[in-house]
C-alpha cells in the first residue's frame, strides 16, 4: 500500500475496487491499521493548518524525511510521495502534527481509533476483550488500555465481550451516556438521538447526567437524547444480533420491527401499508441473501406484494 492512494482514499477519490482494497489492507493487520490511523489522523489536521502554514516547508521537508527513516522499523514500508508544492507544505505541518503526536503517545495520553467502513469488523483489544463493529460503526480506545478501559463509542453498533479485571473496570462513553462493567457481553447502538443497550451476559451500570440503572441478562435500555428517563425492559428478540450471527431470526416478531432491521442492514427505505403493520412473522432470513430475494420470502410467507416507488419499497397485502 502507498501513501498516494490512501490520501486518494482519504479525498474520496479512489474507484470502488481501490477503496476494498485499502478496506482489507487495513484489517489485514494490526500494523496497518495503526500506520493508517496515524496516517488520516495527520491529514486530517495539515488540511485544517495547511492554508495558514508559515513554516520554512524545505527544512520541515529534510527534518521529515530523517524522523520517517528513524520510524521505517517501525511502520509498513510505503512508498514516498512525488511532491509539489502543495504536497511538500502538507509534508512540513506532517512533520508538527506527527511529532505532537509522538510527544503525547510518551506520555501514555491518546486514543486509537477504530473503523468499520464497509465491512462488519471483528478486534481483539490489548485486554483481550472481543469487539464486533457493525458497518459504518467507529470507536476509540485508550492507547494505554491495559490500566485505562476505556472505550468512546464514536458512532454505529458495537458488540462487546469484555474480558474480566475486576481492578480495572471497562467504561464505554457515548455522548452524555457511560456504560461500565467487569466481565460480560453486550450490544450497544448509537443512533442520531439515541442511545440504546443490550445485554447477552453479566451486569452492567447505565449511567446518564448521575442517573444510574443496573442491567443484565436479556435487559435492555433504550436512552433519548433529551430524556434523562431510565427505564429498562426485557429484550424480545435477537434481531439487533443479525450483523453478528448473519442471520435475521424473527420468533413470532412484528413485522415492523423485522422491516426496520432490514432497512437498516441493507440501507434501503421499506414501508409497510397500514392493513399489516399489526402482523408478526416467523421467520429466519440469511444476511448474505439479497434484499430482494430476503423480501420475496417475507411475501411469499404472508401473502404480500412488493412494489418499488420514489421514497423506496411498499409491501402490502395482495
Amino acid at each position: 500500500m502507498n501513501d498516494e492512494l490512501l490520501i486518494k482514499f482519504l479525498l474520496n477519490e479512489t474507484t470502488a475496487e481501490e477503496a476494498d482494497e485499502i478496506q482489507r489492507w487495513i484489517a489485514a493487520s494490526a500494523e496497518n491499521e495503526k500506520y493508517y490511523r496515524q496516517f488520516e489522523r495527520i491529514w486530517n489536521e495539515s488540511e485544517t493548518l495547511i492554508h495558514t502554514s508559515e513554516v520554512d516547508e524545505d527544512l520541515a521537508w529534510q527534518k521529515f524525511k530523517v524522523l520517517a527513516a528513524e520510524k521505517q522499523a517501525a511502520v509498513p514500508k510505503v512508498s514516498r510521495l512525488k511532491l509539489t508544492n502543495v504536497w511538500l507544505r502538507i509534508a512540513a505541518v506532517f512533520l508538527l502534527c506527527f511529532g505532537a503526536w509522538l510527544a503525547y503517545q510518551k506520555l501514555g495520553g491518546g486514543y486509537t481509533e477504530l473503523t468499520s467502513y464497509d465491512l462488519v469488523l471483528n478486534k481483539e483489544l490489548p485486554d483481550g476483550s472481543q469487539l464486533v463493529l457493525n458497518k459504518n460503526s467507529s470507536i476509540s480506545y485508550a492507547t494505554n488500555f491495559e490500566k485505562n478501559r476505556r472505550v468512546e463509542l464514536n458512532e454505529g453498533e458495537v458488540f462487546f465481550e469484555v474480558a474480566h479485571d475486576r481492578s480495572h473496570p471497562f467504561v464505554i462513553a457515548i455522548k452524555d451516556v457511560k456504560v461500565e462493567v467487569v466481565g460480560t457481553s453486550f450490544n450497544i447502538k448509537r443512533s442520531k438521538k439515541s442511545v440504546e443497550v443490550i445485554v447477552e451476559t453479566g451486569v452492567v451500570k447505565v449511567n446518564k447526567n448521575g442517573k444510574q440503572l443496573i442491567l443484565t441478562k436479556g435487559e435492555s435500555v433504550l436512552l433519548d437524547d433529551d430524556a434523562d428517563l431510565l427505564t429498562k425492559k426485557q429484550t424480545e428478540d435477537e434481531l439487533y444480533s443479525y450483523y453478528r450471527t448473519q442471520l435475521f431470526v424473527a420468533n413470532n416478531t412484528p413485522l415492523p420491527r423485522l422491516i426496520t432491521i432490514l432497512s437498516e442492514a441493507y440501507n434501503v427505505k421499506i414501508e409497510l401499508s397500514e392493513q399489516i403493520k399489526k402482523d408478526s412473522i416467523y421467520i429466519t432470513l440469511p444476511l448474505k441473501y439479497s434484499l430482494e430475494k430476503n423480501l420475496a420470502t417475507i411475501c411469499e410467507t404472508l401473502d404480500l406484494k412488493k412494489q418499488r416507488n420514489p421514497n423506496g419499497i411498499l409491501l402490502s397485502k395482495k
